[in-house]
């Protein structure tokens, strides 16, 4: 499972993000957020608040993004809230990344649907690449972590690295989406099963059958 222990407070990490701040850019959208709720009530804009802060943290070290402490601090005081609260979000939700990752961050269904479809040998071939649970990589690419349900048992094995959702996997499936990411490529997203749409029957519907290409009024039938 993901590590939801902080990063160590130490002091090369206070002398890198004590002056941490939002961009310019990224202090307007926290605004809006915080404009979304009544006056008085801007802790409501923590969550995206903490998002904002780790895809900027992202951007300035080219992974996916965490948040150090100094940096919770920050939105803790844009936000005049306590410290604790702003943590106690960020350790609850799994969206929020305590430690450094890399820049991709690769995070595996283990949940029985998944299980019983393949995440063990998903996980294996990971680890083939060098991958560590909640480690990065030598190379400062890959990031691992098995995470619960994400729900796309339909559609199992699945993994989602960063935004991306990747479903119907096999190893050498998962293989070509890692090396078109290490590349530089943006793999198709979604199903890797070829003919497969979303998350219809593997092979085609086998009911409701007119619904495929048309709007089928089927109440005269029933």
């Amino acid at each position: 499972m993901a590590d939801r222990r902080l990063a160590p407070d130490t002091p090369e990490l206070r002398a890198q993000y004590s002056a941490w701040a939002f961009t310019p850019e990224n202090k307007a959208k926290a605004d809006q957020h915080i404009a979304k709720y009544p006056e008085g009530r801007q802790k409501s804009a923590v969550m995206p608040l903490l998002d904002l802060a780790q895809r900027q943290v992202g951007e300035e070290t080219d992974t996916q993004g965490w948040l150090p402490l100094p940096v919770m601090e920050y939105i803790a005081e844009y936000l005049d809230m306590p410290v604790i609260r702003v943590v106690e979000v960020a350790t609850f939700y799994f969206m929020y990344n305590l430690q450094p990752v890399g820049r991709f961050h690769v995070q595996v269904c283990g949940t029985t649907p998944c299980m019983l479809r393949g995440s063990d040998d998903i996980i294996a071939a990971c680890k083939k690449r060098g991958m560590a649970k909640g480690k990065v990589s030598e190379d400062g690419l890959w990031t691992l972590t098995e995470v619960e349900c994400m729900g796309n048992c339909a559609t199992a094995p699945m993994v989602q690295i960063n935004d991306g959702n990747y479903e119907d996997l096999t190893v050498d499936r998962l293989d070509a989406v890692l090396d078109a990411l290490a590349a530089g490529e943006t793999p198709k997203e979604g199903t890797q099963e070829p003919g497969r749409k979303t998350s219809e029957p593997s092979g085609g519907p086998t009911t409701l059958k007119e619904m495929v290409d048309a709007n089928h009024d089927y109440r005269g039938e029933w």
